[in-house]
């Protein structure tokens, strides 16, 4: 039976019963409903596989900036919530991808950047920076048994689906201490020219960034681990990824150390900054990765879901404290001459 107050009528009757009905469901039967409608939109064949620095790579931009303004949150990029940068390929990657994929503008690409300001006198000028990558690989070229979009469900629909829920859920929690980024980038599969365009114009000083997740490839279960379990790269090369499992977090070490994966993805930009920076993964090393299978069908949405609320509790404990991870000794990357 419905509550009284849900017994209402007229104009607003249809509204306030939904509202009441969702209400009424589990917050993880909620997040599920929220993973698969942002999972059904960023890997539909619409997208055409969100090509780095296409057309269908802003519009994931664009999705993820609505949601970002839907839930409140302030504009990243001087009244913006799209950054966009330029795209410069050398002669030898423009024939490299026009050997494999269909043609494509490819001159500029766009980052999709939030901020949940911090409350504390102190600690709202410190940073917990959460971010994903949005493109994929876009149209083969030739079609493999009459596919040819890259989908890239699990890489990285799943990683942009766990940051735009985190920043739902961290939006309508208490208010954080700390400040708060959220940042989506483009083309991080052209060789990260997104995550280099924010590096090169950050919404906040980069020496106020405490702590960099990234997140990766979470669609799936990894049979390497216990279920349940997410790995974060580079785990053992500071005190991030510990500290995090301490407070509830399902984190474990990365078990594919001979893939180097702390270096492949868009955290290594930012940990050569000196930005603690970690990328939360569960990639079993399926057989789909960058291929046209990599699909909405092979996701795992229990273990998707799971895997997001599990890292609810933690992330929003580390926005609250005044705790700051550090590098192991010899585990901060240095760059090269």
């Amino acid at each position: 039976m419905l509550k009284r107050s849900c017994m209402t009528f007229g104009a607003a009757a249809l509204l306030t019963l939904t509202t009441c009905l969702l209400d009424a469901q589990s917050p993880q039967s909620v997040l599920e409903q929220q993973v698969r409608a942002d999972m059904n939109f960023l890997a539909s064949d619409a997208l055409q596989g969100r090509g780095s620095a296409t057309r269908d790579e802003h519009i994931a931009a664009q999705y993820a900036a609505a949601v970002f303004q839907e839930i409140g949150l302030q504009p990243g990029n001087n009244g913006s919530f799209i950054q966009k940068a330029p795209v410069e390929l050398s002669d030898r990657a423009k024939q490299r991808i026009e050997q494999r994929y269909a043609p494509a503008d490819r001159f500029e690409t766009w980052n999709a950047i939030a901020i949940l300001p911090g409350t504390d006198p102190k600690l709202k000028s410190e940073v917990i920076l959460l971010t994903a990558h949005l493109d994929h690989l876009g149209v083969a070229k030739q079609p493999v048994n009459g596919d040819a979009i890259y989908n890239g469900a699990d890489d990285d629909a799943s990683g942009t689906t766990a940051v735009l829920n985190l920043a739902r859920y961290l939006a309508h929690a208490k208010p954080s201490k700390r400040t708060v980024v959220f940042a989506i980038f483009g083309s991080e599969e052209l060789g990260g020219f997104g995550a280099r365009a924010f590096l090169a114009h950050p919404p906040v000083a980069i020496t106020s960034i405490v702590a960099n997740l990234e997140f990766e490839m979470i669609g799936r279960s990894d049979l390497a681990v216990p279920e349940g379990t997410l790995w974060l790269t580079g785990f053992e090369r500071s005190t991030l990824g510990p500290e995090l499992a301490k407070h509830g977090a399902h984190l474990v070490q990365d078990p594919h150390p001979k893939e180097n994966f702390f270096m492949r993805s868009d955290n290594y930009g930012l940990a050569l900054e000196g930005i603690v920076a970690h990328t939360v993964s569960s990639f079993g090393l399926h057989t789909d990765y960058h291929q046209v299978t990599d699909e909405i069908t092979t996701i795992d949405f229990k273990h998707m879901t799971t895997a997001i609320a599990s890292m609810e509790a933690p992330v929003e404990w580390l926005i609250n404290t005044n705790w700051k991870p550090a590098w192991n000794p010899g585990g901060k990357p240095e760059k090269k001459d």
